[in-house]
């Protein structure tokens, strides 16, 4: 785990806070979940078990809706008592700059003397590539272009629903740098699965001085399971192109210092 990927306490100054709902500091929050049983009064009552147990008091059923035979949807509305200690806020800080396409450019071809290889798909049985495409397709994603629009990068898209091996194969004939796996599929855990697969083939299927950079992402990651996971970095929900571009400059043809 690198530096980047260092969990470390929040520096905002620390400070006990509690949730705002209807005035400052009243611990009001909203929480919505769906119990297995057809809409009735039993299913509210239910709801409202579920939300005192979970420390919710007093607490009442703002809304309930069926979806489904024999499933109930419930948003929740309550007090908490806990408190949130900002001193104590364990985040993932980016510690790299963010860099214009250009300073990319820059930094690729004075590091590498070549376009850097970056390689992308979604693994499994995973068919939703709208990550994977938002970081590497030219449109890109939240206005700014993707990986593909780089002139220093080449990159490859294999798409969704690729087996590990496949990737692991084409990662090494096209001669990767990095590879980068979108995961949006999570019944059950299978991100997590399907992440550790893919970074057990890739250490067994290379000495650990020439394996590519591994990074993955998708809304269910925690940024602080990196090194769980046996990968180099996670990004998670709200990823730009620019993020992922900055971050592999950073690792992979970062300047050297300037010998004094």
């Amino acid at each position: 785990m690198s530096a980047a990927e260092t969990p470390h306490s929040h520096p905002q100054g620390g400070g006990v806070v509690r949730p705002y709902g209807d005035t400052t500091g009243d611990g009001m929050v909203q929480l919505s979940f769906t119990l297995p049983v057809p809409h009735s009064k039993v299913a509210e009552g239910a709801a409202l078990q579920l939300a005192h147990k979970m420390g919710l008091e007093p607490a009442l059923v703002a809304h309930a809706h069926p979806v489904g035979e024999g499933f109930t949807f419930f948003v929740v509305y309550g007090r908490v008592h806990h408190l949130v200690d900002l001193a104590h806020v364990e985040v993932v800080e980016r510690d790299y700059p963010l860099l214009t396409a250009y300073e990319v450019n820059h930094a690729v071809k004075q590091a590498l003397r070549r376009r850097m290889v970056v390689v992308g798909a979604c693994i499994g049985t995973d068919a939703h590539t709208v990550g994977i495409d938002a970081i590497l397709n030219i449109k890109g994603f939240a206005g700014e272009k993707g990986l593909e629009y780089y002139r220093e990068l080449k990159v490859v898209n294999l798409g969704a629903q690729v087996s590990v091996p496949t990737l692991v194969e084409r990662a090494r004939a096209e001669g990767a740098d990095a590879v980068l796996v979108s995961q949006v599929v999570t019944q059950r855990d299978a991100h997590l699965l399907n992440t550790r697969e893919m970074s057990a083939a890739f250490r067994e299927a290379y000495p650990e001085a020439e394996r590519p950079l591994l990074i993955v992402g998708g809304p269910r990651f925690g940024e602080k399971m990196a090194a769980e996971l046996g990968v180099d970095r996670v990004f998670s929900k709200g990823t730009t192109p620019t993020d992922v571009a900055s971050y592999l400059v950073h690792r992979l043809a970062a300047p050297e210092p300037v010998a004094s």
